[in-house]
């Protein structure tokens, strides 16, 4: 393994420059510890508060209520944790979950570990059991006497930071830990448990004040002299991921000036315009055949790659993904780069993207790049004609989301995990960023069904998810939408069976396995929750089911009746882990 880390200090200095301002003047007013956790929150940019509450979490229940934060009272755990997920990414602002003591804590653990894996900024308030009721099997009871400690109330894999508040006093040391957390780059996931008494107590320091003033990580000019040097040896491309949301016009101008082919992550779509003619295609998983291609036959001596782990979601973990010399891997995190392909060559840069990619732009438009312009692999599309017999093929389905909202609306679309993301991974296309969203990283089935109701509202206007019938049957928050009058849109892909499951285990050589679900009714479920939906069972009717669904303004569901014996794209998955299976292949 050879990886070369540069500027090592520049996380640390981020932190340092990162101002977390404590203000110790008295307050006019007396605050219970609630009440000022709430304040500090609000301080701290939070907007919205989702969870379900408990006797255990009252205080602070009815303190955000009062607040200026808008709280939404979920269904379950998992949702609210989904949907805080998504209303950060909506919003760049971040989201508080909230639960009770015992399940209502385990319950929201999936959400929250999904944000610590999609990078998200979520503050995590939950109630523990008073000190005297301890050890005494009180209700719910979440003690060290009864649940684990380490790893859901301790910082580690979970929470980036997490503490018991057991005194008013501790609240500042809290707030500060809090700030620094949320002032650096990147995801931030944070659990405060609080005491049932602790929250009513009143506090006895100065209501602390947080200031956030985020640095920027950046490389040194002979870091980037070093990579220009290196790019400009030789034909490279360009490996866009998520992170580098935040400088779409900036890469579209690197691309540009020096020829680089430009390749996406599937949670990247849209940052780099999928029509565009360096665009080869996207990776990994539901990703498209013109890539592998690319990197077969014309394959570059490096790879710039721009805010992605590059695991395995993203590369399937391929040998033919890595370039002939290796990567320029830029990314905030200096755990990230060399670890997916950790036998290749790492030339690793910690920086902001949108600073790095401006910092190249500075001397590839004083010296242009020599450009070539092969004709580079593409991924081809061929609409096909609906047909009046038989159920719906998501190819169709596909094509008409993509005229219809893709292209004629301007609405994020998000797809849920397994068969439907590998469905708008493959066929929908992207020209713009933030238009869409999939949850790649942890790939929890649920995530986009609750998820979209958290994103819809942040950005204040309507929000679709495409999801499958058992994540649908598995966890959904319409009654929730409905409650609110939340703008959502739920397209379900109902062909009666874990399609991916299925379809994976026949591919694996499994037979006689049951992945089959009962036909269910979603616009019946929907309508008894106080939804709206149209059912499709016929190709010609998809248009005007999504124009109506389009046009509602109340939460609406479609249900489309898939024909199970068509395939999403996810051979490359299943073809990977047969590979596992047989063989411990290096890079």
């Amino acid at each position: 393994m050879d990886v070369k880390f540069q500027d090592r200090q520049a996380n640390s200095t981020e932190q340092l420059n990162s101002t977390q301002q404590l203000s110790h003047s008295k307050p006019s007013v007396t605050f219970s510890v609630a009440e000022a956790v709430v304040k500090i929150l609000a301080d701290m940019g939070v907007e919205y508060a989702f969870g379900v509450s408990g006797g255990a979490i009252a205080p602070v229940w009815a303190a955000l209520h009062q607040s200026s934060i808008q709280v939404l009272h979920f269904r379950h755990e998992a949702g609210a944790a989904f949907a805080a997920i998504e209303a950060h990414f909506a919003s760049d602002r971040p989201v508080v979950v909230f639960t009770t003591t015992g399940p209502g804590i385990t319950n929201a653990l999936t959400g929250l570990l999904a944000a610590r894996w999609e990078g998200a900024k979520v503050i995590f308030v939950s109630a523990s059991t008073s000190a005297p009721q301890r050890g005494r099997w009180a209700c719910q009871e979440t003690s060290t006497y009864t649940m684990p400690s380490t790893g859901i109330f301790t910082s580690g894999q979970i929470f980036h930071y997490a503490t018991t508040l057991e005194r008013s006093d501790e609240l500042p040391e809290v707030a500060r830990r809090i700030a620094l957390g949320l002032a650096r780059p990147g995801g931030f996931v944070a659990h405060i448990s609080i005491p049932t008494n602790i929250q009513t107590s009143l506090l006895k320091t100065s209501l602390p004040r947080v200031t956030l003033s985020p640095g920027v990580a950046t490389a040194s000019e002979e870091t980037i002299a070093e990579c220009v040097q290196l790019l400009s040896e030789g034909p490279f491309a360009i490996w866009v991921g998520f992170g580098a949301r935040g400088a779409a016009k900036e890469i579209r101008q690197l691309a540009e000036r020096t020829g680089a082919a430009v390749m996406c992550s599937p949670r990247a779509k849209g940052i780099f315009p999928e029509d565009h003619p360096q665009f080869v295609g996207v990776t990994g998983f539901g990703g498209h055949e013109s890539v592998l291609r690319y990197m077969q036959e014309y394959r570059p001596l490096r790879t710039l790659v721009l805010g992605t782990r590059l695991g395995e979601r993203t590369s399937l973990l391929l040998p033919v993904m890595v370039p002939l010399r290796g990567f320029l891997h830029v990314d905030i995190d200096l755990e990230i780069p060399g670890t997916a392909y950790p036998s290749a060559e790492t030339f690793a840069i910690p920086s902001d993207i949108r600073v790095f990619v401006k910092a190249l732009l500075k001397y590839f438009s004083q010296h242009p790049a020599q450009l070539t312009k092969p004709m580079l692999p593409r991924h081809e599309h061929n609409i096909i004609n609906p047909r009046t017999h038989g159920q719906v093929r998501p190819v169709v389905l596909m094509d008409a989301i993509q005229r219809l909202i893709v292209e004629g609306s301007n609405v994020l679309v998000m797809t849920e995990s397994s068969s439907s993301s590998a469905w708008g991974n493959y066929m929908l296309r992207f020209a713009k960023p933030h238009r869409y969203r999939n949850c790649s990283g942890f790939a929890s089935m649920g995530h986009m069904t609750t998820g979209v109701v958290g994103a819809a509202l942040a950005r204040r206007g309507k929000a679709i998810a495409i999801v499958g019938d058992g994540a649908m049957l598995m966890n959904n928050e319409v009654s929730t939408a409905v409650k609110y009058q939340i703008p959502v849109v739920w397209i379900v892909l109902n062909d009666g069976r874990y399609n991916m499951c299925d379809r994976g285990m026949a591919m694996l050589g499994f037979q006689g396995v049951d992945a089959e679900i009962p036909q269910t009714d979603f616009v019946k479920i929907a309508c008894g929750m106080g939804a709206d939906g149209i059912r499709v069972e016929r190709e010609p009717d998809i248009e005007a089911a999504l124009e109506k669904a389009m046009g509602a303004i109340n939460p609406f569901v479609v249900d489309v009746v898939i024909d199970s014996t068509q395939f999403a794209p996810i051979e490359s998955r299943i073809l990977n882990l047969i590979a596992q299976s047989e063989t411990n292949y290096c890079y």
